[in-house]
């Protein structure tokens, strides 16, 4: 929803083409947070997996330590603010994917 609204007034704007823009929210969340609040959202039984980073990546590969996008530039440019949260868009999506296995 927030990241419709902000490509069709990127589009709009003369100043975008050729940039490229970081979408989502400044709301700080790890990998393993992440997992959590999907098993919470959808009553899994799962359990949280690790795998070490020597096997999850390959050789040379630098995976970034912290997850906060900067949207300052998008903010200055279109005023965006992200209106949805990210367990908000956790709980659509899920819902959707619900729907889904409901049509199989």
């Amino acid at each position: 929803q927030d990241a419709v609204e902000a490509l069709v007034k990127l589009m709009q704007n003369s100043q975008s083409p050729g940039q490229v823009f970081n979408l989502g929210s400044q709301e700080e969340i790890t990998i393993k947070g992440l997992a959590e609040k999907i098993i919470q959202f959808t009553h899994s039984n799962s359990q949280v997996v690790y795998i070490p980073y020597d096997q999850a990546y390959e050789e040379g590969f630098e995976d970034m330590q912290r997850r906060v996008p900067d949207i300052s530039k998008i903010q200055n440019l279109i005023g965006y603010r992200p209106t949805v949260n990210l367990e908000g868009i956790l709980k659509s999506v899920i819902e959707y994917f619900k729907g889904e296995e409901l049509k199989k």
